[in-house]
C-alpha cells in the first residue's frame, strides 16, 4: 500500500472536473484583458502581459472540441509551466486544491468524454465523482508548443 499523495489544483471546463499537479500551477488569476494574436493556432486566445511577462493563453474549451460558453465572474486563468514555457490556460472554474492518495488513481480509460486520451494521465476518485488528470506535457503538441513560441518571442 503506497502512502504517497499528490495535490493536485481542480477546476472546470464543461461538465468535467480536470486536477493537474500543484507543482506545475505557478498562479491563477482572474479573467482578464486577453490581446489577439494575429496568424495565432485557433485554440489560442492572445496573449496577456502578466507582471512584465508576455504569456500566452490557451482557452481549454477550444482546444478541448467544447462548445463556447461566454465567460463570466468564475473563469480563471491557470498559469502554468509546460517544457520551461509559463502558459495560461482558460477554464470555467477553479474548485479547490485537493489532497488524492496514489491508490485512488487509476490509468485513463481507452475511451473518456471524447476528449483525447492523450491529455489525460489518469483518473481520479473522488468521494461522489471523477477527476480527470491532465498531463500539461501532453495538451498541446511539440508543433503546437513551438508556435506558442514564436509567439512568446514576436511580442
Amino acid at each position: 500500500m503506497s502512502d504517497q499523495v499528490l495535490q493536485l489544483v481542480s477546476f472546470n471546463v464543461g461538465s468535467e472536473e480536470f486536477g493537474v499537479d500543484i507543482l506545475k500551477v505557478h498562479e491563477i488569476n482572474r479573467m482578464t484583458e486577453i490581446t489577439r494574436v494575429p496568424k495565432a493556432p485557433e485554440f489560442v486566445e492572445g496573449v496577456i502581459n502578466l507582471r512584465g511577462k508576455i504569456i500566452p493563453i490557451i482557452d481549454l474549451r477550444k482546444r478541448f472540441g467544447m462548445e463556447q460558453k461566454d465567460k463570466d465572474k468564475n473563469t480563471r486563468i491557470v498559469v502554468v509551466e509546460i517544457n520551461e514555457q509559463t502558459i495560461g490556460f482558460v477554464v470555467d472554474s477553479v474548485s479547490e486544491v485537493i489532497r488524492m492518495p496514489m491508490e485512488n488513481i487509476d490509468d485513463a480509460p481507452e475511451l473518456v468524454t471524447g476528449i483525447d486520451a492523450d491529455y489525460i494521465k489518469g483518473v481520479g476518485k473522488l468521494e461522489k465523482n471523477l477527476l480527470i488528470l491532465l498531463d500539461l506535457e501532453k495538451v498541446m503538441s511539440k508543433q503546437e508548443l513551438q508556435k506558442v513560441e514564436k509567439i512568446n518571442k514576436n511580442q
